[in-house]
């Protein structure tokens, strides 16, 4: 028995047009695909990669548990996945914000990313998730084509979002403290027991501290990433996904520099900005994975996705 049919949208790496393909099995799909799509003509390979990860796919049973409506991006010889370009992981981010033009295509803008899929919420900046707080609620209504009580609902989720990541800031600073004066209790009692067993001596004090004049330090992040970093506590919290990647990958030596830190603390700052988002991230596959599943659907129905989050 012939298998069925299955729904996939194909694009050339780097293209934003996509293609609506059916195919029952993977030959069919690159056959399919390389027609659509103008490649493979002279018999060259083409390669099937999923479009949110570049995951390969060369199996059929593998293609055959993937859902309906999966992306594929289809490689010539010698191209290469990228997710800058083939928009997955926290690509959507990727067009700059800084070159809008106006507050209102700003939040346009990110409207438009909720619009494609609400779970953009995760992978967003605590800004950006603000600015969207403070549209009034007729015209984001109109811009995402929902009722105004929705919009409410959304707004409100929101806000909930903002204000998990201020209690989660709060509660790690909480810790610092603590932890802090735990760390000053001990050195106290250490001194004290020092200063009754051995004879006071003085002491020449000696600069160990490190000049970096002269020294430029060369890295990729904005003034803007730069003084979050050194200004916010819990910086990654403020964040949106894509200056978390950028932070992770930034050299950690141009990182101290930039920031006036140890090496150590600018460490400390990579490691957490890729633990959010690898939270983030999969936060984000996990309500993909219930869409898919539970749904067949490309998006969750408004209503049960906010209301799903509301009761968290």
């Amino acid at each position: 028995m012939a298998a069925p049919l299955k729904q996939c949208l194909v694009r050339r790496n780097g293209a934003r047009e996509q293609h609506g393909v059916a195919a029952s099995c993977l030959r069919e799909l690159r056959d399919k695909a390389g027609g659509v799509l103008a490649i493979g003509e002279a018999g060259e390979p083409i390669t099937l990669v999923l479009a949110e990860d570049g995951t390969i796919v060369d199996d059929d049973d593998y293609f055959s548990c993937l859902p309906s409506n999966t992306k594929f991006v289809a490689l010539a010889k010698n191209e290469k996945w990228s997710s800058r370009n083939s928009g997955g992981g926290t690509a959507w981010l990727s067009e700059s914000i800084d070159e809008v033009d106006s507050a209102v295509e700003k939040w346009k803008h990110l409207a438009r990313q909720l619009k494609d899929d609400l779970s953009n919420i995760i992978l967003m900046s605590e800004e950006d998730l603000q600015v969207l707080i403070d549209v009034p609620r007729s015209d984001l209504a109109e811009e995402l084509e929902q009722s105004q009580p929705k919009i409410q609902v959304l707004q409100d989720t929101l806000q909930q979002v903002l204000d998990r990541r201020e209690e989660e800031r709060q509660s790690r600073q909480l810790l610092e403290l603590y932890l802090e004066a735990l760390k000053n209790e001990d050195s106290i009692l250490s001194k004290v027991a020092e200063s009754e067993t051995v004879p006071r001596k003085e002491m020449d004090v000696v600069d160990t501290g490190t000049s970096s004049t002269g020294i430029s330090a060369k890295t990729a992040l904005s003034d803007q990433i730069l003084s979050a970093l050194k200004e916010k506590p819990a910086p990654e919290l403020c964040l949106d996904s894509q200056d978390l990647e950028l932070v992770f990958k930034e050299d950690t030596e141009a990182l101290a520099l930039a920031l006036s830190w140890d090496k150590q603390k600018a460490e400390a700052l990579q490691q957490a900005c890729d633990q959010e988002l690898s939270k983030r991230l999969q936060q984000v596959q996990t309500l993909h994975s219930l869409r898919s599943t539970s749904r067949g659907k490309k998006t969750l129905p408004w209503g049960d996705w906010l209301s799903s989050k509301r009761k968290k």
